[in-house]
């Protein structure tokens, strides 16, 4: 954990339940090894380098996995379970994720949000619309009048919301930082985390995770590719890359704090997903299994 990237954390807790899950149908499923971000192209003599393992990108990325302990990430992975372990814990995450996105998108769409943030500003990423249809689905259709933010919550929109109003250019940019981890975080595990969530808390198919969903990106590792090589493109100075990635940090941290504020048993949400996905793996995988299970 602790040589992880935030958004590559993110992944964590999905990947080891799904990995936990399948191994009673897949045996080899625990067993597969992650590759080197290098792709070979069939016309070339050598391999074509990613975009995350120079510049701006690879400064990111190394900058905060190094810097991240493990008790740090393991409140991270923790607080995730936590907020998979009942419907209410993950409404309450909802909300949180509401505000939050309500400052950033906010933030970035003002006129004098800066060239950077408007580079890294990709439509297709946007997620407060969607959010806006989880928020409905656990809270009503009044929600907008009922629902107010956490005090982590109000912590995270307050430093948002600090940087969209400082006069100041260069501290505006660090808002690079919030979109590089909290943006590519979703995006690298989205449909895996819609599925625990459905799974686990037994969601109307398709309902309340909206969020996770990005139906306008069709190939997530090409677009994380191009957002990586945009990232690089952007004409920061060496100091200024060092202070995006202690935004970077920061952000992380205030995430965990979001997370900290969640009811529920971490323990208990990895069972009911585990448990869930076992069963419908099992019935899936073996006829035999699928007449002995029926009746569950």
């Amino acid at each position: 954990l602790s040589s992880m990237a935030p958004s590559q954390v993110l992944l964590v807790p999905i990947l080891l339940c799904w990995n936990i899950a399948t191994s009673f149908t897949n045996p080899t499923a625990l067993h597969r090894t992650a590759t080197k971000s290098v792709t070979l192209d069939a016309t070339a003599t050598t391999p074509t380098i990613s975009a995350r393992e120079s510049g701006l990108a690879l400064l990111l990325d190394d900058g905060t996995r190094k810097s991240h302990s493990m008790a740090e990430n393991t409140a991270f992975v923790g607080g995730f379970f936590r907020g998979m372990s009942s419907k209410k814990s993950f409404a309450q995450l909802t909300a949180s994720l509401y505000f939050i996105y309500e400052a950033m998108e906010g933030a970035f769409g003002q006129e004098d949000a800066g060239a950077a943030v408007k580079a890294m500003d990709f439509p297709s990423l946007r997620r407060l619309e969607s959010i806006e249809r989880d928020m409905e689905y656990y809270y009503g259709t009044s929600w907008r009048s009922t629902v107010r933010p956490s005090p982590a919550a109000r912590a995270y929109v307050a430093r948002i919301k600090e940087l969209g109003a400082s006069e100041d250019p260069k501290k505006k940019e660090l808002l690079v930082a919030h979109q590089y981890t909290r943006y590519l975080g979703d995006l690298f595990g989205g449909q895996m985390m819609a599925g625990m969530a459905t799974k686990s808390l037994g969601l109307d198919e398709g309902q309340g995770v909206a969020f996770y969903d990005f139906p306008d990106i069709d190939n997530n590792k090409e677009f994380i590719e191009e957002w990586y090589a945009q990232c690089n493109s952007l004409p920061f100075s060496e100091v200024e890359k060092a202070e995006l990635v202690d935004e970077a940090n920061l952000v992380f941290k205030m995430n965990i704090a979001v997370f900290e504020e969640l009811e529920g048993s971490a323990a208990a949400a990895v069972w009911s997903f585990v448990a869930s996905s076992f069963l419908e793996k099992s019935r899936e995988a073996n006829p035999v299994l699928r007449g002995v299970l029926g009746f569950l």
